[in-house]
């Protein structure tokens, strides 16, 4: 929790979410809007300047956060491991907002030693205000954050560094780009953002108005895919992975955390082997921790789960159990 306003950091206890009239959660918009493009110059909003050049970005994660993993599965699709380094926060989100406190899967910020990552925020702009997000693209050669948009980045990644170095692999094709817009938009609405509306909800109706909008389009991707292995086309897009981060966490938190318990993922049998072929393609399972995305979830919303007390189950399918172990350092045993 907390907040920057006007560059000093506000610590606030319990939900500070912006709602309307009818309770409905409200999504504050990324501030940060600019691109890293092949030659430097200005891409679709922000300012020019960012040229895609390796090692000159660094990206800041959660490995909680669904909009960050989007950014961090594309690092590693397209090969930017070795381009774009990487921080990845502590799981608990708390009066000092994200940090990097010691922890298993945390790795530290190598640029500025940052103990909280509000302090990078006040770098870029002394004068911010606002939320405190992840994900986080910085600039090392110009000291300041490129963006913090997520489905900027992942079309940053997309197409920017394909002259110096990317995996081949276009997740954005022209010819796909109207259907891939529109199949976005649904999908960010009612399910990406959807969840968050059901579990920061602040009354029975926006809630319940929230959970209908989640449940059709569950049903309409169950119908959509039924014959088909990828969302738009014959091939996988970026449409895919900014449903997948939302998906493989669905049974884990959002169904017992967030109320969204009409039906479990595992329960749509076709979506839930889209998810799994997700999940087995190289380098993915990596970006997964259920360890960090439901202690994070748990004990981070207090107001939500008072116990602070961290679900041993469901236990996650397809051997990710294995893997948030793994990640993690820690884990308990499942039988």
């Amino acid at each position: 929790m907390g907040y920057l306003l006007h560059g000093k950091w506000h610590a606030a206890q319990g939900a500070r979410h912006a709602s309307d009239e009818n309770g409905t959660f409200s999504r504050q918009p990324s501030q940060f809007r600019n691109w890293i493009t092949p030659d430097g110059k200005a891409g679709p909003t922000g300012e020019g300047g960012f040229r895609a050049e390796p090692g000159r970005y660094h990206l800041y994660v959660s490995l909680a956060c669904p909009w960050a993993h989007r950014t961090l599965i594309f690092r590693q699709l397209k090969g930017l491991t070795g381009h774009i380094s990487l921080s990845v926060t502590h799981w608990l989100m708390g009066e000092q907002g994200w940090t990097f406190e010691a922890g298993p899967g945390v790795q530290p910020d190598p640029l500025h030693s940052a103990r909280f990552l509000y302090e990078l925020y006040v770098r870029a702009d002394s004068a911010y205000s606002g939320n405190v997000t992840v994900p986080v693209l910085w600039d090392t050669y110009r000291d300041t954050i490129v963006s913090n948009e997520s489905a900027d980045i992942i079309r940053m990644m997309n197409s920017a560094f394909d002259e110096v170095g990317a995996r081949e692999g276009d997740y954005y094709p022209v010819l796909l780009r109207g259907e891939i817009d529109a199949v976005n938009e649904r999908i960010y609405r009612t399910l990406n953002n959807g969840v968050y509306q059901c579990g920061f909800a602040q009354s029975q109706q926006a809630y319940e108005r929230a959970l209908n909008d989640l449940f059709a389009t569950l049903d309409w991707l169950e119908h959509h895919l039924r014959g088909r292995r990828w969302l738009v086309g014959e091939q996988l897009t970026e449409a895919d992975w900014r449903l997948f981060t939302t998906l493989i966490r669905f049974d884990a938190v959002y169904v017992g955390h967030f109320k969204c318990n009409v039906r479990r993922l595992c329960d749509y049998p076709v979506l839930s082997r889209y998810v799994e072929r997700l999940y087995a393609l190289p380098g993915i399972a990596e970006t997964v921790s259920f360890f960090h995305i439901k202690h994070h979830y748990y004990l981070s919303h207090p107001w939500l789960d008072p116990t602070g007390i961290v679900p041993v189950g469901p236990q996650p399918p397809f051997g990710a159990a294995r893997m948030a172990v793994s990640l993690s350092g820690e884990g308990i045993e499942i039988p």
